[in-house]
């Protein structure tokens, strides 16, 4: 049940529901199962149109993120939409919670998918990882904080040698005392790593070596100003993405207290795996948003440009066929996700062929659905003035970012091939 009011829209602004969005199709049902998450989808459509919309465009053109925006979110309660505890600043949702992540990166990616990327490192990466696995003490430490958007973070596991080869991490960290670590090493391509291109973002889950083995890899949260614990670069010129900061992080001897250890020494490898299954599930979801939102343009495109002589670019096959595929593809993909989300309990693990399928199938489909609104757009659709060209390139990432789709057909063959002979349901 939802046991805050947060998501009921706020009384001084007016609900605008678009036409499509009274579906009363059953498939409908995928993406809201509950009336809550129709109202959750209502409130994020209203303040899309009228809050994240507006600025998309000029914030990706200067490559700044916009701090006071995504500050709204949590006022609206999204920050900590995947923490139950509404004594950590959580909002008390406890039913189909995926399906309430994924609605709500569809729906901010339909207008500005960097703002959501942000909001996913901040909210799955680093919150929920926070809410799954640290203890009772460090929720109340660090949870509050995060959930009403005083400190923005994230997660850092991708390094300058060790992307998709996540457990050949170089970033290690070795005992001073009873009491402390050491944490040295450098991570690379996190999200919110800076807010500003000065500084360090607030706050970060940071995965680290401790250990002979393998997978002897520890979760350690550091916080802005400990000592040793720097901005290494923005990366900037990125194709896409470009109001989602994006950082390299540099830790030299960071002294960090065993209070900062979230969950077990040696223990994180199976945090991460878990937290990637949603992870990955809230990138397809941003998939739908582009998704949908490309269909949006080339339908309204369509229907008005005029050429040859016909009443609208509706009347030629060519258009046709780029308008329908897409949606068809859209409209596989968008159920796949909610299919999946609906299932999925975010404290298990044990997900990964799904989580990986939604992306690796969504991430392809809304980079073709976005090539092709450029396609029914032409030169205008080449331009920075429609919005489809913008949607092309922050597209590219999600076969990227989050594991690329190589590493989906590794895990994805992996999973199958374990299951021998067995016929797929």
């Amino acid at each position: 049940m939802l046991l805050t009011t947060r998501f009921i829209r706020p009384r001084s602004k007016q609900l605008v529901l678009s036409r499509r969005f009274r579906s009363t199709t059953p498939l409908s049902t995928l993406w809201n199962p509950t009336s809550e998450h129709a109202a959750l989808r209502a409130t994020l459509r209203s303040f899309v149109a009228q809050e994240v919309e507006p600025q998309a465009r000029t914030f990706n053109e200067q490559e700044q993120f916009n701090v006071p925006l995504f500050r709204k979110l949590a006022d609206l309660g999204l920050l900590g939409l995947t923490v139950p505890e509404i004594e950590y600043g959580g909002t008390g949702w406890t039913e189909f919670t995926a399906t309430a992540v994924c609605a709500v990166h569809e729906e901010l990616s339909y207008s500005d998918p960097a703002l959501c990327l942000s909001y996913l490192a901040h909210s799955l990466l680093l919150i929920n990882n926070l809410s799954v696995n640290a203890s009772p003490e460090q929720k109340a430490r660090f949870l509050p904080a995060a959930c009403d958007g005083t400190h923005i973070g994230g997660m850092c596991m991708s390094e300058p040698q060790a992307g998709t080869d996540v457990l050949g991490m170089q970033t290690k960290a070795v005992q001073d005392g009873d009491y402390h670590w050491r944490l040295t090493g450098t991570k690379l391509w996190i999200t919110n790593g800076t807010l500003d291109g000065q500084d360090t973002g607030d706050l970060f889950l940071v995965y680290a070596r401790t250990g002979p083995g393998k997978t002897d890899i520890t979760q350690f949260v550091v916080e802005k100003g400990m000592e040793g614990f720097r901005l290494g670069q923005k990366i900037n010129n990125k194709l896409g993405m470009r109001a989602s900061m994006t950082a390299e992080l540099v830790f030299d001897q960071v002294r960090i207290p065993n209070e900062n250890i979230v969950g077990t020494v040696n223990g994180a490898t199976l945090c991460m795996m878990r937290n990637l299954e949603i992870e990955r599930l809230g990138l397809a979801a941003m998939s739908v948003g582009i998704a949908r939102r490309c269909i949006d343009e080339m339908k309204a495109y369509a229907l008005e440009r005029t050429a040859f002589g016909a009443k609208n670019l509706f009347e030629f096959g060519q258009i046709q066929r780029l308008i329908a595929e897409s949606y068809a593809e859209y409209m596989a993909g968008r159920s796949y996700v909610y299919a999946v989300a609906n299932a999925l309990n975010l404290s298990t693990h044990g997900n990964g062929l799904d989580a990986d399928g939604t992306k690796l199938f969504c991430a392809s489909m809304a980079k073709t659905v976005a090539d092709r609104a450029i396609q029914v757009l032409g030169g205008n659709g080449y331009t920075g003035e429609y919005n489809v060209e913008r949607l092309w390139r922050d597209a590219k990432l999600m076969e990227i970012g989050g594991g690329t789709n190589e590493s989906h057909h590794k895990n994805m063959s992996r999973d199958l091939r374990k299951m021998g002979s067995t016929r797929l349901d």
